[in-house]
C-alpha cells in the first residue's frame, strides 16, 4: 500500500490567505450598502452567506489567470449561492481593481498590527541589552578592520535606532496610508457616503477620492515594509559576523545545527533575517516600477503588485518573529570584547 504523503502546512501567521481577504471584501461591500439602505438586508444577509462558503483558491486563480483577474470567477462563484433575486446587488458598484485593491489593505492592516507589537519587543530587548552590557568596551571594526575602540552600547543604539525608525514608518502606513479602494468601473465613482461605510466595516482609511491609478499609497506600504526587513537584517549581519568563532563576542542562545557537521552551532536566525532582507529589494522595486499607471486603469502594472506586497508583508512579519527569538534570546561574552579590544 502506497503511504499518503504527508502534507505539512505552515504555523507562521504571516502567510496569508488571498481568496479570504476578498471575500471579506465583497462581504463588507455588501453590509454598507445595506446599512445606507441601498440594497435589502436580505440580500446583504445572502452575499455575506456566500462569502461563507467553501472555494477553492487554486480552482479560481487559475480561471482568472483567462480574464486577468480573480474577480471574475470569485463573482461568478458567489452569484452560484443566490437566489437570482439577489444577484444584481452583488459587487456593485465596484470592479475587479476595487475589491482587490481594498482586500490587499485589509491584509497589510492584519499583518502590521501582529508585526508592531514584536517591533515592540525587539526594542525592549535591546534596551535590556544595552542597561546590562551598553558599558562593556568593544573593539570598532570599520570595512571589516579592526578600529579605534568603543563600547557594545554604541553598536546598541544603531541597532535601536534601526528598529525604532522602521517602526515609526510602519506605524505612519498603518495609520495613513490603508484605505479602501472603490472607484468603480472608471474610478470616477463619487459616492464618499458609501466610501466611508465601506472603510468601517474593514477598519480601513475612506480616502477622499479613488486612488487606482495614483499608487502612492502601495509605493509607502512596499517601502515601510522593505525598510523594517533590512533593518531587522542588519542585526542579523552584526551577529553572524560577531559570532564567528575567532572574534567569539556574540552567540544566538539557540543556535542552529549543521545536518553534516553535529558539533557546529550555526547563527541560524540571523541567516534567516539576511535571508529575508535579500528578497526585499527586487519587491519593493516591482512596486515602485509599477507607478506610471496609464490613464484610467493600467494594463499589467498595477496587476503586478499584489503578489509583491503580499509576499513583503510575510518577509516582514517573519524577520520581526525571527529578530525577536534573537535578540531575547542573545548571548554577550564581555570577556571575549574586552580581550579581542586588549589584544
Amino acid at each position: 500500500m502506497t503511504p499518503t504523503p504527508r502534507r505539512y502546512s505552515s504555523p507562521s501567521p504571516w502567510d496569508d490567505d488571498p481568496l479570504g481577504t476578498l471575500l471579506e471584501t465583497e462581504a463588507a461591500l455588501a453590509k454598507a450598502k445595506a446599512e445606507l439602505g441601498r440594497i435589502p438586508q436580505a440580500a446583504a444577509d445572502a452575499i455575506v452567506r456566500a462569502t461563507q462558503q467553501g472555494y477553492d483558491y487554486n480552482e479560481m486563480r487559475d480561471f482568472g489567470e483567462e480574464h486577468a483577474t480573480i474577480v471574475v470567477p470569485l463573482v461568478e462563484r458567489l452569484r452560484s449561492h443566490l437566489s437570482e433575486e439577489y444577484h444584481e446587488y452583488l459587487h456593485k458598484p465596484a470592479t475587479s481593481q476595487d475589491i482587490i485593491d481594498t482586500a490587499l489593505m485589509l491584509q497589510a492592516s492584519r499583518n502590521i498590527g501582529l508585526t508592531m507589537p514584536l517591533l515592540d519587543r525587539c526594542i525592549a530587548a535591546v534596551r535590556g541589552l544595552a542597561s546590562d552590557f551598553g558599558e562593556t568596551p568593544q573593539r570598532a571594526r570599520t570595512l571589516l578592520q579592526p578600529a579605534l575602540p568603543s563600547t557594545f552600547g554604541n553598536l546598541l543604539a544603531s541597532w535601536q535606532s534601526a528598529i525604532e525608525d522602521a517602526r515609526a514608518r510602519m506605524a505612519t502606513v498603518h495609520e495613513q496610508s490603508l484605505a479602501v479602494q472603490l472607484g468603480g468601473p472608471i474610478g470616477d465613482l463619487d459616492d464618499p457616503e458609501l466610501v466611508r461605510a465601506f472603510a468601517a466595516e474593514l477598519g480601513l482609511t475612506a480616502p477622499e477620492r479613488p486612488w487606482h491609478t495614483v499608487r502612492t499609497r502601495i509605493v509607502d506600504l512596499a517601502t515601510a515594509l522593505g525598510l523594517t526587513t533590512g533593518a531587522l537584517a542588519k542585526i542579523g549581519v552584526d551577529v553572524i559576523m560577531l559570532s564567528q568563532p575567532e572574534i567569539g563576542e556574540l552567540e544566538e542562545g539557540a543556535a542552529g545545527s549543521s545536518s553534516s557537521m553535529p558539533d557546529k552551532r550555526n547563527p541560524a536566525r540571523s541567516v534567516q533575517l539576511a535571508a529575508l532582507a535579500q528578497r526585499s529589494p527586487g519587491l519593493v522595486a516591482t512596486v515602485f516600477s509599477a507607478l506610471p499607471q496609464e490613464l484610467h486603469r493600467a494594463a499589467g502594472r498595477w496587476q503586478s503588485e499584489d503578489a509583491a506586497v503580499r509576499e513583503l508583508l510575510a518577509l516582514t512579519g517573519k524577520a520581526a518573529h525571527h529578530a525577536v527569538r534573537l535578540l531575547e534570546g542573545l548571548n554577550v561574552a564581555a570577556d571575549r570584547m574586552k580581550a579581542n579590544l586588549d589584544g
